[in-house]
């Protein structure tokens, strides 16, 4: 019988193109963080390819601003979609677009969103979406009988991109330019959000995350800019009106990385060069999530249900994108 270990030691590659969609019984050894992500000036990304032939999307569905999903064997066979998600014609990057204002939600959220789910079970479209099963994955502090069931055990979301845009309008000030650019999600709540929000008159915007624990508010922590933490709907505000001057403007090239082990949540942000900018920590031990399933979300998911012009809309490109578990 395979042992726990090899069946969990899974890495899928979404990265530059023809990368390994998933090695299996791969030992990853003892996971370490550097000070350092190592980045490349180019990414070998081809304008005239559609994403999934940039990237390696083996293991992700999409939903889109209507609320409908493609799924994994759609994106697979070349799917793209003009003013939501396509390979950007100059640098070959995975672009995702969204409208909000007259968008589609979908059961679960009155957020729009352009963004792809990880759906570790493949084109395999027989084993369920949800549940503790082998499409999604727990933390290392489940039990050993969900670990044996799920398709994996504890993970890593690396990303590259460049915010090309946020929204300019909205009723609510708190939630103009705010913009979720990657997530873990559990069956009902979020260890993380990762958001990006800049306000219209601020030069660089700010990022920050959000821990939805169970049955308790939700902790917000400052990455960078000069984000004040808040409860509730009125997070996100920022200290006085000045742009924050450590953030990360529009069309700046940035990187994050999320990582769980066990009760451990960890976030690092890089620079383009690779240098890391800021490093984060959540202890998720009282946080209600070990015993649940989850799964990576990456690209736009909007933070402003209250936009005003339908002409409005926010984007983001993908040159990397990488999951490990």
């Amino acid at each position: 019988m395979m042992s726990l270990f090899n069946r969990k030691n899974i890495i899928n590659c979404i990265s530059i193109s023809f990368c390994a969609a998933l090695i299996y019984g791969c030992s990853t050894g003892k996971s370490s963080v550097n000070n350092n992500e190592s980045t490349t000036a180019s990414y070998n990304l081809n304008p005239n390819l559609t994403p999934s032939e940039n990237f390696d999307l083996s293991h992700w569905k999409i939903t889109l601003s209507s609320g409908e999903e493609k799924s994994v064997e759609e994106i697979n066979n070349g799917f793209t979609l003009d003013n939501q998600f396509y390979t950007d014609s100059k640098d070959g990057g995975m672009v995702f677009k969204n409208y909000p204002k007259g968008a589609g939600t979908t059961v679960n959220s009155t957020y729009s969103r352009v963004e792809l789910r990880e759906m570790l079970r493949g084109k395999n479209s027989s084993i369920d979406t949800k549940g503790i099963n082998s499409n999604n994955w727990v933390f290392s502090s489940s039990t050993i009988e969900n670990q044996e069931i799920a398709g994996a055990v504890d993970g890593v979301l690396k990303a590259t991109l460049k915010i090309n845009r946020v929204t300019e309008t909205s009723g609510s000030p708190d939630q103009v330019g705010r913009i979720i650019i990657g997530q873990i999600h559990a069956s009902d709540d979020e260890p993380i959000r990762l958001y990006y929000h800049k306000q219209p008159d601020h030069r660089k915007g700010a990022i920050y995350f959000a821990h939805e624990p169970r049955n308790r508010p939700d902790i917000y922590e400052n990455m960078l800019g000069n984000y004040v933490s808040e409860k509730g709907s009125t997070a996100g505000k920022y200290n006085g009106s000045s742009s924050p001057s450590n953030g990360i403007a529009l069309n700046e090239e940035f990187s994050y990385r999320i990582e769980v082990k066990g009760n451990l949540l960890k976030v690092d942000l890089f620079d383009e060069s690779g240098k890391n900018i800021s490093s984060k920590e959540i202890d998720m031990s009282t946080s209600g999530f070990a015993n649940d399933w989850l799964y990576f979300k990456a690209g736009i998911y909007s933070a402003n249900k209250k936009v005003l012009s339908s002409s409005d809309y926010e984007q983001a490109t993908f040159y990397k994108l990488e999951v490990s578990h």
